[in-house]
């Protein structure tokens, strides 16, 4: 069977257009620099004025399991992600579940940066109601998604631009601030402020950070969109979690130094109060409008993501492949796979924003786990490579790390994750006929030169 008779003859194919730095900005803008500021409140009081510190602990568990995605995604080049690795290592039924379960992440991550526009945007303009920014914001990311790839990096390039000048800016008005104190603790932001001391608090605010990483999974999404998929994803992978747990630390550090008192005036938005310390209304407004946008940016680069992994199932026929399978023509994008992610992303207009923090960790701690097993598998197992350190030692560190980081989620999270996962396996007994037949699977190498021909076009 032919891979243009899988396709369809009158399909599109994705387009290798993405090089090395197109693909680390789309790992950076997903993650959001300024994300850091999200949960800077909640977090420096969990860890007792610790948020640096607690950073580090993240950013080495993440490394761990950055290092897992970019082997995989040396290893297995095509898009899909957690999804496609886990099925080519454990099997199609396996694979479905461990894409069903990142599907919980990544289609709610948008609808998060929507809802964040929306608050933003209405608190600096209450005359603009919040569902219309959320209109608006869909809309606008939707097209961009449609009109292609390469509209996406270049949108990218923008956003992490602006947020690199608000980030620059910031330095540099809280060095000067910080040189005005006098004496200053440089070791206070490690030691803390007393209010929670020992390991326990710290490592909680750790757990809790791990949401700051989502996104660094994604750019093995476009695997089949980059040049030199082998060589270029893994390295990108790699560059944006490092560069993001470094960005991360550098500024919680500073931040703290700049307000150390850690008494917020509302721990949800503590953040404010470090821009109001380094530099008075100017920074604040600053912020706003670059926190905006990097939201906008993160909405831009988790559709385009979610999106290939709708149709990466809907190509291997576990989803309608009419509808999730289809690549455009004209644009070489999931047109439909797009609109999709963008109809179910209007929830963002009746959802609050503590249900939906509480449910994207789950599916990406899923997908951490089972793609830290897939390397042992793949590797260890599979292509009897007996380095025992890079293959099984590693992966089964970045394993425990995630399965530790579990145990900080809620009660709720978790039974709405078992919720979503048994009707991913019912769905998929439907689909095999009570599992009479086997899950449907596209030829990953057939897949492969889908995306070889594309260079030729």
């Amino acid at each position: 069977m032919t891979a243009e008779y899988i396709m369809g003859p009158h399909e599109g194919h994705l387009k290798r257009a993405l090089g090395l730095p197109s693909l680390v900005l789309f790992g950076l803008v997903y993650m959001v620099p300024l994300t850091v500021f999200t949960t800077y409140g909640i977090v420096t009081e969990t860890s007792g004025g610790r948020l640096p510190l607690s950073y580090v602990v993240t950013t080495i568990a993440m490394v761990f399991t950055a290092l897992s995605y970019a082997r995989m995604a040396a290893a297995i080049p095509v898009a899909g992600s957690a999804y496609t690795y886990t099925q080519r290592t454990f099997g199609a039924p396996v694979g479905f579940l461990a894409g069903w379960s990142l599907l919980l992440d990544y289609l709610f991550l948008p609808m998060l940066n929507y809802l964040v526009i929306g608050l933003y945007l209405n608190a600096a303009v209450p005359a603009l109601p919040e569902w219309v920014i959320v209109i608006i914001s869909i809309a606008i990311v939707t097209v961009l998604n449609i009109v292609g790839i390469v509209s996406v990096a270049r949108a990218n390039f923008l956003i992490i631009a602006i947020q690199a000048i608000f980030i620059v800016v910031f330095l540099v008005l809280a060095i000067v601030k910080i040189t005005g104190y006098g004496t200053v603790d440089l070791m206070a932001p490690f030691t803390g402020d007393g209010s929670a001391d020992g390991m326990g608090p710290l490592l909680a605010g750790a757990a809790i950070l791990c949401l700051s990483f989502l996104g660094f999974d994604a750019v093995s999404t476009l695997s089949e969109e980059a040049k030199d998929s082998r060589r270029t994803v893994p390295q990108a992978i790699m560059i944006a979690t490092i560069v993001s747990g470094i960005i991360f630390i550098v500024l919680s550090y500073v931040s703290h130094l700049v307000f150390p008192s850690h008494d917020f005036a509302d721990v949800d938005s503590g953040s404010l109060d470090v821009m109001v310390a380094a530099g008075g209304t100017f920074l604040d407004t600053f912020f706003t409008a670059a926190y905006v946008a990097g939201a906008l940016g993160s909405a831009l680069t988790s559709q385009a993501s979610v999106a290939r992994i709708l149709f990466a199932m809907g190509r291997d026929g576990i989803l309608p492949r009419k509808v999730f399978g289809h690549v455009s023509v004209k644009f070489s994008t999931p047109v439909y796979a797009i609109a999709a992610v963008s109809i179910i992303s209007l929830l963002a207009i009746v959802i609050d924003l503590a249900t939906l923090a509480s449910l994207v960790s789950f599916g990406a701690l899923v997908a951490f786990s089972v793609v830290n097993l897939s390397v042992i598998k793949h590797y260890f197992v599979d292509q009897r490579e007996r380095n025992v350190v890079l293959n099984v030692v590693l992966p089964a560190i970045g394993f425990l790390l995630t399965a530790w980081l579990w145990t900080s989620l809620s009660g709720q999270t978790l039974v709405v994750g078992l919720i979503w996962l048994a009707v991913g396996f019912a769905w998929l007994a439907v689909v095999t006929r009570g599992f009479r037949r086997p899950t449907p699977v596209l030829d990953l190498e057939e897949t492969g030169s889908l995306a070889e021909s594309d260079r030729t076009r």
